[in-house]
């Protein structure tokens, strides 16, 4: 396990091993206005030993919300929220990034400003998903999607902008750099995707340009924080074996060639990383062998890999050259010093499922420490 725990450079920053605390949703951000709060910068900074941490998805704007309580980066209250988050982690030496999020289609009515339609590339609801609303005062329930409106082109072009305004307060916020979310169904893969995008204009048609919206984006964001710091996460599906598990349906006709062509577009841009979230269920396929060796040919940043990962899988890619860091999420939410336990050979603690999303502190920021 030592080689999980050699330095390695993401962009500016010396990372002091490769686990890494990926994108979480919690659904813990104080209400009114989805704002972080002090529970929040608890629980992100009990994890700070990890070499790297990304936020749980942060909406960029009302409309990108699509479960109940996540938090956004679009108002001054969250702003001022997320500055406690990353003075916590920075005060234990860690380095974070926030993740940049709108969900696009997968959202519900009772989410979107005075009741509206979510906003989408095309007018085609979201199947084989469920989104979380609040049915009362810190109770909620899973419900189908709503059937979006398409956007205009200039509304696309507006979305845009309210990315790199995010990026914006994301760093007046304090974080060390940004992640754009463009994977799990959500808006800007539903633009790079032939099963959601059914546009005639630019934005629309060929792969070229369905992966306009993703360049404009990166090229805007990397304008506001530096491609140095910056990461972008994809989430490639080339099969299921789970009917309820067709990663919101948008398994491409041609999976290699979309997302190789995806990431040709994030190296011409010089980002700093690449994330590539792998299916998680169980009996999920991994990745293509050959599609390993096109992603590391193609793109010359930091790779980091995330989905069931065990600290030997990342041994292991890590050995074959495929991956640089590695992010485990259900055991980081169970154990806040994964790092010092994946070290010491330690037996992790058991994630508890009934506390995942919402609440408080239970199953949160009460998980034990190894040495409690």
């Amino acid at each position: 396990m030592e080689t999980l725990f050699t330095p390695t450079t993401l962009g500016p920053y010396t990372l002091k091993n490769r686990i890494v605390l990926p994108p979480l949703t919690r659904s813990r951000s104080s209400q009114p206005g989805n704002i972080p709060n002090d529970l929040m910068a608890e629980y992100y900074s009990q994890r700070a030993s990890a070499g790297f941490m990304v936020t749980e998805g942060t909406q960029i704007e009302p409309r990108g919300q699509g479960y109940a309580w996540t938090p956004g980066i679009y108002s001054a209250a969250q702003i001022e929220g997320w500055k406690k988050v990353t003075a916590a982690v920075h005060a234990k030496g860690g380095i974070i990034f926030a993740q940049l999020w709108h969900v696009g289609r997968v959202s519900h009515d009772s989410l979107q400003p005075e009741g509206g339609a979510p906003v989408a590339p095309s007018a085609i609801r979201a199947d084989a998903v469920k989104v979380f609303i609040e049915t009362a005062p810190g109770e909620g329930a899973l419900a189908d999607p709503v059937e979006p409106r398409e956007l205009t082109t200039a509304e696309v072009q507006q979305l845009v902008e309210m990315y790199a305004q995010a990026a914006r307060n994301a760093l007046e916020a304090g974080f060390d750099g940004v992640e754009l979310h463009c994977a799990n169904g959500y808006l800007v893969n539903q633009f790079i995707s032939e099963h959601s995008n059914q546009r005639t204009d630019q934005y629309g048609g060929s792969l070229e340009n369905r992966l306009r919206f993703l360049t404009e984006i990166v090229a805007a964001v990397s304008d506001v924080v530096g491609p140095e710091r910056m990461g972008v996460r994809f989430a490639p599906l080339f099969e299921s074996t789970d009917e309820d598990r067709v990663y919101l349906g948008l398994v491409e006709s041609d999976p290699h060639q979309t997302y190789i062509e995806a990431i040709r577009v994030l190296q011409r841009a010089g980002i700093a990383y690449l994330s590539l979230a792998e299916a998680d269920w169980n009996n999920a396929p991994d990745l293509p062998a050959d599609f390993y060796a096109a992603v590391r040919d193609t793109f010359r940043g930091t790779l980091m890999y995330a989905g069931k990962y065990s600290p030997q899988k990342a041994v292991d890619v890590l050995a074959a050259g495929h991956g640089d860091i590695f992010g485990f999420g259900r055991p980081f939410i169970a154990n806040p010093d994964l790092p010092h336990r994946i070290r010491q050979g330690l037996t992790l603690n058991d994630v508890d499922p009934t506390t995942m999303y919402g609440g408080a502190d239970a199953g949160y920021t009460d998980y034990p420490l190894a040495d409690a």
